[in-house]
């Protein structure tokens, strides 16, 4: 019951006014159930002519008599009239009327407290995604690294439909079914209080039964999502990776492996169906064992002759009984569901209750760039290895400068610290100094512009992909970032120009298209800091000279940090930064420092002649 309320106080709040509807029009359908059901007494008194009794009207304000016993016996008192006046057929069809309408109301309160519930159902499953994605917007990448894409995706897509299959279930356990229910057992306990007892008695034996039943559930289910979110991994995984795939003519080792975790999930969905499916049979069962058990005690009452209830009394208590039997059952299912469900948000809450390490300021300083950067004694580690070691560096505004050294020495690492991808565990960054953990993460990042080794591109058109970030672009500002980016030509010749859809991740266009549609983009944005990690390693010589000349048509009057592993691209640089173990072992200009005959030599000298 916690993990129901907890679910429910969550999602719930925006709702209530659909909330209150459901539990308005429930009640109406209970209350007017036990209103139809109530005619089976005339009918049956009429059909067997057992009611041989004289009735008088009693006036509705009789203090004598309870507001029940008037009810009844001024219902009485009409048919015995319509009897009399118009023959027991007529009397008979009247209350199959009055049947028909009070079921007709039923069935409509019936439907409107099942209308309500669905903007309930669809807008809770709308929030928990919402809230998903931008919990994944909003932390650091570091995050990232220690979770597999596939297992995310798992998540957002089959953990929430347990949850909206769990919060529906749990509507009907605290909004419908019990209502039924003590509806129900009020009318029967008016009817009969001795066999009420009784039925009280038997009726917590079933559903203990099935509680024992349900109980495995969210642990067998919880493993089961777990599953499905490394299937989703593998999936995930082969699409990213199908060229290296056939390539390696590993496509036999990449299906052996997912089908035996595929196996593996389908043993245990079986398990969880398995014991889901039983709760229907069993609850069967249980209710036919249950109205067996009233059937033989109230016959016995009936036949004993004590007056306690007659025959046709008890018949339309044993439907009223009856109509306990399925919210009853409904119950027990909801209770498999939301234990299914509670799995599931225990795995989104992984996601919702991360903690984000990299906090807003509560008071933030206003930030300005026109004197420098500078990284002061500055450490920092992903887990346990210290990444970088007390690195102390100073950057001129409107300087490029170049980080280089063999891969794992802290390059791109030291990038991605200025813009608060992570923070740092000792030292200091500071802009104009101004600590960048005093400033607004939106507006230290405004002053950064990225080009990444890797064209991060989205599955839209070359005009949004340029437009990207940047608010109120004009169709003319689109097009002259991609001119200074060598990219309109190529651009002007597909088949809608700045229209076309570029696919997913930029796959319909070459590497060296891609690299100068984020070059557009990070030009269109203007950045006072520009940022190139590797941005032409991955390019052919043709690619490379266009590029890199849409490069140097990007730094122009630019502070630029450039991360290079092809030293021959960052000779001019205005300094040259070499790292070894996290940490800055030489620095200065290209001549200086392989005149030095150190560490930078030797990178030179492995990559050829660069003298």
């Amino acid at each position: 019951m916690k993990g129901i309320i907890y679910i429910l106080k969550r999602f719930l709040p925006p709702y209530r006014k659909y909330l209150f509807l459901t539990f308005t029009f429930n009640i109406l359908t209970a209350v007017l159930n036990v209103f139809s059901l109530a005619t089976i007494i005339p009918i049956l008194q009429v059909l067997f002519k057992v009611n041989t009794a004289t009735y008088s009207f009693i006036p509705w304000r009789n203090t004598d008599s309870s507001l029940i016993d008037t009810a009844l016996n001024n219902v009485n008192w009409y048919v015995t009239q319509l009897i009399d006046t118009y023959g027991s057929s007529f009397a008979l069809m009247m209350l199959a009327v009055v049947l028909v309408v009070m079921t007709l109301l039923k069935t409509g309160t019936a439907y409107f407290g099942s209308y309500f519930i669905i903007p309930i159902r669809t807008g809770v499953v709308k929030d928990i995604r919402n809230q998903i994605n931008d919990k994944i917007l909003t932390l650091p990448i570091g995050f990232f690294t220690e979770e597999r894409k596939g297992d995310i995706l798992a998540r957002i897509s089959g953990d929430v439909n347990e949850v909206e299959n769990s919060v529906m279930s749990s509507l009907d356990m605290l909004f419908k079914n019990p209502i039924l229910i003590l509806i129900y057992l009020t009318t029967m306990t008016i009817l009969s209080w001795q066999l009420t007892l009784f039925v009280l008695i038997v009726l917590p034996v079933m559903g203990f039964v099935m509680g024992r039943v349900g109980r495995s559930l969210k642990r067998s289910s919880f493993e089961a999502q777990n599953k499905w979110g490394e299937l989703m991994s593998q999936v995930e995984e082969t699409l990213s990776g199908l060229r290296i795939i056939k390539a390696f003519n590993a496509e036999n080792k990449i299906s052996d492996r997912f089908q035996a975790g595929s196996n593996t999930f389908r043993r245990m969905s079986n398990r969880i169906a398995r014991r889901q499916q039983l709760a229907h049979p069993m609850s069967e069962f249980l209710g036919t064992l249950t109205i067996a058990i009233v059937l033989w005690f109230g016959g016995s009452l009936i036949l004993d002759g004590n007056g306690v209830i007659d025959a046709a009394t008890f018949i339309y208590y044993l439907t009223i009984f009856y109509s306990i039997i399925n919210p009853a059952k409904e119950l027990s299912k909801s209770a498999y569901a939301v234990q299914r469900g509670l799995a599931s948000m225990e795995r989104i809450d992984k996601i919702l209750e991360a903690e984000n390490p990299i906090s807003e300021p509560v008071q933030p300083s206003p930030i300005t760039f026109h004197k420098h950067i500078q990284y002061k004694e500055v450490w920092f580690k992903y887990q346990s290895d210290w990444v970088l070691r007390d690195v102390q560096l100073t950057i001129e505004k409107g300087k490029t400068i170049a980080f280089v050294g063999q891969s794992g020495s802290g390059k791109s690492t030291l990038a991605d610290l200025l813009p608060r991808f992570y923070d740092i565990q000792q030292g200091g960054i500071f802009i104009d100094d101004i600590n960048i953990k005093d400033v607004k993460l939106r507006d230290l990042r405004s002053l950064i512009g990225y080009v990444n080794q890797e064209a991060i591109l989205f599955n839209d058109t070359f005009y949004n992909n340029i437009a990207f970030g940047v608010t109120r672009a004009t169709e003319s500002q689109v097009v002259e970032a991609a001119k200074i980016a060598n990219a309109h030509d190529f651009i002007m010749a597909t088949e809608r120009g700045y229209n076309t859809n570029i696919g997913d991740r930029g796959g319909k266009l070459s590497g060296g298209q891609r690299q100068r549609i984020s070059i557009a983009r990070a030009i269109l944005k203007n950045p006072e800091i520009l940022i190139l990690d590797e941005a032409t390693s991955a390019l052919d010589t043709n690619s490379e000279k266009l590029v890199q000349e849409a490069l140097d048509n990007l730094m122009k009057n630019r502070t630029t940090i450039v991360i290079a592993h092809r030293l021959s691209t960052i000779k001019n640089a205005d300094e040259i930064y070499v790292m070894k173990d996290g940490q800055i072992v030489e620095w200065g200009q290209h001549t200086s420092l392989y005149a030095q005959g150190g560490y930078y030599t030797k990178l030179c000298d492995m990559q050829g002649n660069l003298k």
